[in-house]
């Protein structure tokens, strides 16, 4: 794949739109969809995917509302659409991870999640995590720790409440912590 060139700091909310610069939107923000698609899936179904998610944004840039969110968030929002289609994928992913442990060293889902989360001690255990989250509060998850999006650009991407996204990660970590026997990863990476 080749990368987009590098133009420079992103531009503010609402400064500019992909009614405006389409190709600005793309070359600024397409290679951080596809690695946020490759963590979640693989780099080989996120080449498709994320082509799939600028089409698509294409497609719909008339509809883009900067009131309601930026241009990222929108993407997001678009990208994670598009995911729920290969939503079994994802999670027969995630559950065949945690049976094995292994800690992948690629640029995957799994190994970022991983350091993020947990300094890379507990991939298999947290992607069986994971993966018995439902949909909706693994998406808040996986947009907060790989995204790193907040809590207001998860609500636009998804197009919820900005209290249910704190709801969402508030329940998924709380489940995420009792599949991890009571233990904050974020802590334990820190201490040790």
């Amino acid at each position: 794949m080749i990368a987009p060139p590098d133009l420079g700091p992103r531009p503010e909310i609402g400064e500019w739109s992909p009614r405006d610069d389409f190709d600005r939107v793309f070359n600024a923000h397409f290679a951080e969809i596809h690695r946020y698609i490759a963590r979640r899936l693989d780099v080989n179904a996120a080449d498709d995917l994320a082509a799939d998610t600028f089409l698509a944004a294409f497609r719909d840039r008339d509809r883009f509302d900067a009131a309601r969110g930026g241009v990222r968030p929108w993407l997001y929002g678009i990208a994670t659409n598009i995911l729920a289609r290969h939503r079994r994928s994802e999670v027969r992913r995630w559950r065949a991870l945690s049976r094995s442990g292994t800690d992948e060293r690629v640029e995957s889902h799994e190994s970022v999640v991983a350091t993020k989360i947990a300094a890379g001690q507990v991939t298999g255990r947290l992607a069986g995590a994971l993966a018995g989250l439902a949909k909706r509060d693994r998406d808040v998850v996986l947009l907060v720790a790989l995204a790193e999006l907040t809590h207001a650009e998860v609500a636009a991407a998804l197009g919820i409440p900005y209290g249910t996204v704190a709801s969402r990660l508030n329940r998924a970590r709380k489940q995420l912590r009792r599949a991890l026997g009571d233990v904050n990863p974020l802590k334990e990476a820190h201490d040790g």
